[in-house]
């Protein structure tokens, strides 16, 4: 059933198959890959002669392009952040990053203006000197009394 499943994915979306493809190819051949903007994974057990060994570095090959430009993303947006906070002196305080969500401490009477600057400041991480995005970076800002009432 999984099998079916995969194979009527990629029958829909071939580009996928083919990316897949062409970054093990070129990660078996370099011994790395890059994300987005130029930053090195090594996988030096990418050509392993153990099954496991192998498929574990392919799919890790796979996934680090995408998931390592998001975390420059975000990186990137926390230090712009950081920046416009201290430049607005903003009564905002950064106390957490998860995966692709920051949570802030902020003032009840400054969460209007510290959404925006938050929103603003994140969604100005599209086009940054190192890359420009060709599509829109979302960002949603939740408010609640605790991370439990965010989601």
């Amino acid at each position: 059933e999984a099998e079916d499943f995969l194979n009527s994915y990629f029958l829909k979306f071939p580009e996928i198959k083919d990316y897949m493809s062409d970054i093990i190819k070129f990660c078996r051949k370099s011994g790395y890959v890059t994300n987005i903007f130029g930053r090195k994974t090594h996988f030096s057990g990418i050509n392993d002669k153990n099954f496991n060994v192998r498929n574990f570095q392919e799919r890790a090959a796979i996934n680090a392009p995408i998931q390592g430009s998001a975390s420059e993303i975000m990186r990137l947006a926390m230090i712009r952040l950081n920046s416009a906070i201290e430049s607005n002196n903003e009564n905002l305080k950064i106390l957490l990053q998860i995966h692709d969500e920051l949570i802030f401490e902020i003032e009840k009477e400054d969460i209007k203006s510290s959404s925006k600057l938050i929103k603003d400041t994140m969604i100005s991480v599209r086009d940054s000197d190192l890359h420009s995005f060709s599509i829109p970076l979302l960002v949603d800002v939740n408010v609640g009394d605790n991370w439990g009432q965010l989601h």
